[in-house]
Order: C-alpha cells, then structure tokens, then sequence
C-alpha cells in the first residue's frame, strides 16, 4: 500500500496545483495589485518628498509632476480593483434596517434585483468606459507629465467594472443554490416592478424620480455606492437629463485628485500602528499619566484615543485599536460591560474630530476648502470633547466607586512610559508639523506616516514582517476603495443635483421657516444628526455637502466652521444606532449585546450632544487656531 501510494502521489500533484493557481485567481487576483499598487504610490510620493528636501543636489526634470501623476493612477486603479474585492469579501456601507426585518423570501428576492440593477450599471460603465477609451486613441490624448495614452490610465474605469461585473455575477451564482424557484420569480418580478418609473414616468421632475430611487434603494440594503449610482442612471434613462456616456468619464474625474489620496494613505497608517507596540505604549503611558484617578482604565482608553485619532484619523480603527486591550481590562477590574465598551465607542468617534480627519479630508475635497485649514480647526474641539468626557467618567467612576488601577501618580515611572512611547509620538508631531511647517501637502504627511510606522515595525520593534503588512495593505485597500467608490458615486449623483438646483431649493425651503441663524443652525444638526443615524459619516459627508454647504455660506456661517460642525454631527453617527459603527465594532470586541452597549452609551451620547451645541454657537472655538496659519 506505500508503495502504491508512492505512486500514485505524482499523478495527484499537478491537478492540485492547477486547481491552486485557480483557486488564487479567484481570492487573490485583485489583492496582489492592490498590495502592489498601493506600496507604489506610496514609495512615489515618499520618494517625491525626500527628492523636495534631502536631495537638492539631483536634478531629475518635473519629478514632483511626474510622481505625482503616476501615483494618482495607481491609485485610481487600486480604488477601483478594492471595489471588485470588497464585492468579492462581502464588505460594504449599506442600511440594513429595514432589510434585516424582513423575512428571509423577501431578503433573497430583494438581493436578486439589487444585483440585477448592479451587473446592469457596470454595464453602462464597462460599454461606456471602453468607447471613451477607443475616441482617447484615435484622438491621441496623452497625460500632462509622462505622456503616454490617456487610454492607459482611463481603462481603470472600465476593467474595474469588469472584475466587478465578474465578482457580481459569482456572487449571485453562489446565492442561487440557496434560492427557491418562487425566491427566483419573486426577485425577477421586483426588478419589473422597480423600472416600471422608469418607462411610465419620465414626465416626472427629475430630483423626485433621483431622490425617489435614492431613498427605496437605501432601504431595500443596496450597498451605498450603488444606491447613488443606479438611481442616477435610472433618472437618466427615464428623462434625458445629461449623456449617459458621461458616467465612465466622471468615475475617473472625479478621484483623479492628489488631495483624496489621503484618505486610503491615513487608513493604512492607522492599520500598521494600530495592531502593533505602538499602541501598547501609547496605553501605558496613558495609564502611568492617569491612571491612579477613580475610573483610571475609562480616563486611559479616552486619552489614548485622543492619542490615537493623531495617528489614524478613523472612528472604527481607534475602537478596534483601543478597546481590544482595555474593554477586557476594564470588565476584569469591575467596571460595568456596558459602560466598558460605551466608553470606548464613544472616545473612538473623537478620532474623526482631531486631525487627521479622514471626514475633514473628505469635506475638504468636496468644499474645495483648505484641509490643512480644517485639520487645524478640528484640534480645540476634539481635545474639548475628550477633557469633557473625561469630566463626565471621572464623576461616574467616583459615583459607582471603580478605582483606578494604580494608587498614586509616579513621575518616574510616567516618565519612563512617555520615552518609551517616544516613537509614537513623533507621528502626529510629522504629519501635523509637516502640513503647517510648509513642508507637506496632508497627501504627503500621510504618506510619509505609512513609511514611518512601517520602518518602526520592522527595524525597531520588529513587531512587523512582510506578511503582516502584505495583509495590511490588502485590508487599508478594501476599506479605503469602499470610501472612494462611493465618492465615484456621488459625483455622478451630484451631477444631477446641481442641474436640478437641489442646493437652492433646500436653502429657499429652509429660510422659508426662519431667517434666524440660530434656528437653522439648530435645524442643520437636527438633520445632520438624523442623517448620521442611517447613513455612514463618509458617504453623508459626499452626499449633503454640495446641497447644505451653499446655504450655509450664504448665512454668513465659515465653510471650515460648518465642516467641523457637520463632522462632529457625524461623529455622534458613530456612537447611535442603526448604523452607529462603533458601537458596533466595540460591542464586537467585547462580545456584548449591542442593547447593553447603548444602555451604558446614554450619559455619554449627552455630554457628545452637549459639546456639538457648544462647537456650534462658538465658532471661535474652531477658527481660533486657523487665524494663526494664515
């Protein structure tokens, strides 16, 4: 029987590694290219720096223009290949709270037609995309800086619909085995019925059959980007509104952009340094600062919060972070579970607050205001709301007498912790140093903190190895592309509204209640705040700017202003259901109930509501800081 065995193996080999190649092809085509594509443009824009300031003496023709291009189209097609993986893994911003009530026939039809009108909106863009890539060849266009086909960038739009068609198409074969037949027509007779406005109602006014979409498929569970995008290509077909062949031209435009570039480039920093030494010794010396006080672990997971919001710039990423030590540490020491995992929900949505800010990056891009402006204006109000929820934990603390872990404060020792967290604190020291030193644009800041987090983890701490930042990278890529697609979306959606004049209509409708600036302001939180309850901080962010930011304008309000107070708006988002991410990411990392997280989130949420009213009607508290960089 060995022998046999013996064999028999080497005829076995070859279809086992066949069936391999194939099975990486499935899971790891598109994530090899992000990986790549991503340490690329990161290397780009980190050799764009050092060659700006470290190496004067060589000269190398326009490389800040040549860079800086190439790093963009990667980056346009690492967005648009994490797109495909994210449709691949599963991962998307969607509103599932209607979806997840109801029964289970209607969930398996409604993921039917909204997979139909998904293959058929990547159509559109796959048929259009190549057409626009056919006319840049026969006219012969070419990039500014390296001069080659404007043809080659542009295909990103294109073969990433293709990939995305692809993980669609395998994505609903899958579903089908579950299905039943009566599943199946149910779904195929939903389609009909959806495209019936479509066909009957194309005399409607366009912002009615656009919003109409919107909103039905939000609730239905369609993922966010989609949503925006196959309503706008429905209003379209129904009305004429603008060229359809328009829609692959702005996918490309509309994140051709270096500013936006920040945004996957903060994510990755946050993910390097967020699993790493780094934060422990953030926790540490947060711990030796205070945490001798009554509720000493609660003060410590606010402050290194704060501490980590310099880092990251992500809400969710400062949670997983922060509250994967300290949610257990606090339950083991007696604090009550809720309230252990409220308060690390709660001090994680600072992180969008104090720069960098993915949202303010994101507010920034649509506002055209200065992010470096609204980083600096985020810094009082996230630092305010940090020393007020300490306040509020010490007193709760005290109250239901949880002590702190240590019983008296050591300079020593809190001296030593803060050395050794020395590295740490060079991070928000180099991207914020280097925004208003002059030095970097926030693109470059973030860049060259992706670079130092990864030298850290690998030459100093050694916590970090090619595997592990081969993974963070595939990880900052899906998150990050899933942000940028619904960018893609709402610049596609937001064509419309500004052909409707939608900002207009809302600033007459809104003045036509008051002309009190204290009452609309009000008004806008009000709405914001309804708003982050049901839609996630970035894509309402993308969506609302171009409507509310107008009015607020002409209401004499600043736009950075009116950024910070809509970011912390969004920023409660996070800590309130349904959508409340991190409440959800904590009561995950806590293995709690998600009604036991928001029963001991309640005197929080207060004291967060408390200082939005505050940062609202003080404007000075935003723009102090502003009046010194100009």
């Amino acid at each position: 029987m060995e022998q046999a065995t013996e064999v028999e193996g080497p005829k076995t080999e070859k279809p086992q590694r066949k069936h391999n190649f194939f099975n990486f092809l499935d899971r790891r085509f598109e994530e090899v290219f992000i990986v790549v594509g991503f340490a690329l443009f990161i290397l780009l824009i980190n050799f764009q720096v050092i060659n700006r300031y470290l190496l004067p003496f060589i000269e190398v023709a326009n490389i800040t223009t040549w860079t800086e291009e190439m790093s963009r189209y990667l980056f346009i097609l690492v967005s648009f290949l994490g797109a495909s993986l994210a449709i691949r893994q599963g991962e998307s911003i969607r509103v599932n709270v209607l979806f997840d009530k109801l029964p289970t026939r209607w969930q398996h039809a409604i993921e039917i037609a909204n997979t139909v009108f998904m293959l058929y909106f990547s159509y559109i863009m796959i048929r259009y995309g190549f057409e626009l890539i056919s006319f840049q060849l026969e006219t012969s266009q070419t990039t500014p800086a390296m001069a080659i086909p404007m043809a080659i960038p542009y295909s990103a739009v294109p073969i990433g619909f293709v990939l995305i068609a692809i993980r669609l198409i395998q994505k609903f074969l899958k579903d089908t085995k579950e299905l039943t037949m009566q599943e199946g027509i149910l779904g195929l007779v939903l389609s009909v019925i959806m495209v019936l406005p479509v066909a009957f109602l194309g005399d409607l006014q366009i912002s009615l059959l656009l919003f109409g979409y919107f909103i039905l498929f939000i609730f239905i569970g369609m993922p966010i980007a989609f949503s925006l995008g196959v309503s706008t290509i429905a209003t379209v077909i129904a009305t004429d509104a603008i060229p359809v062949d328009f829609f692959p031209q702005t996918a490309f435009t509309s994140i051709d952009s270096f500013p936006i570039m920040a945004v996957p480039l903060f994510i990755a920093a946050g993910v390097i340094m967020g699993g790493g030494i780094i934060i422990q010794r953030l926790l540490k010396f947060s711990d030796e600062l205070i945490g001798f006080l009554p509720g000493g672990l609660a003060l410590v997971a606010i402050v290194t919060s704060m501490f980590f919001a310099a880092i990251s710039g992500s809400g969710p990423a400062t949670v997983a972070a922060v509250g994967t030590i300290l949610i257990p540490a606090m339950i083991k020491q007696g604090y009550h579970p809720g309230f252990s995992t409220a308060i690390v929900a709660t001090a994680g949505s600072i992180g969008v607050i104090i720069p960098p800010s993915n949202p303010l990056v994101i507010y920034g891009v649509m506002s055209q205001e200065s992010i470096s402006d609204l980083f600096i204006a985020g810094i009082i109000p996230g630092i305010m709301t940090g020393i007020g929820l300490m306040g509020v934990t010490y007193f709760i603390a005290k109250k239901n007498g949880w002590k702190g872990g240590k019983s008296s404060f050591d300079l020593k020792m809190t001296l030593k912790a803060a050395w050794d967290a020395k590295l740490a604190f060079l991070v928000p020291i180099i991207i914020l140093g280097g925004i208003y030193g002059g030095l970097m644009t926030p693109t470059e800041a973030a860049a060259v903190a992706v670079a130092y987090g990864l030298i850290i983890g690998v030459f100093v701490y050694k916590d970090l190895n090619l595997k592990s930042f081969y993974r963070q990278l595939a990880k900052a890529g899906v998150t990050s592309s899933i942000i940028i697609l619904i960018i893609v979306m709402a610049s596609i959606f937001g064509r419309l509204i500004t052909l409707e004049q939608v900002a207009e209509t809302v600033a007459n409708f809104v003045l036509g209640i008051s002309e009190n600036k204290i009452v609309i302001l009000l008004l806008l939180n009000l709405f914001l705040l309804l708003v982050g309850l049901v839609i996630e901080a970035l894509a309402a962010i993308v969506i609302v700017t171009p409507i509310l930011l107008p009015m607020a304008t002409a209401l004499g309000i600043d736009p950075v202003h009116f950024g910070i107070i809509m970011v912390f708006n969004l920023a409660i988002g996070f800590i309130t259901p349904p959508v409340g991410v991190n409440l959800f990411v904590a009561a995950s990392t806590a293995k709690l109930k998600i009604e036991e997280v928001i029963k001991g989130n309640n005197i929080l949420l207060g004291t967060m509501l408390v200082m939005l009213g505050i940062v609202t009607f003080v404007p000075e508290i935003s723009l102090w800081l502003t009046d010194f960089t100009e």
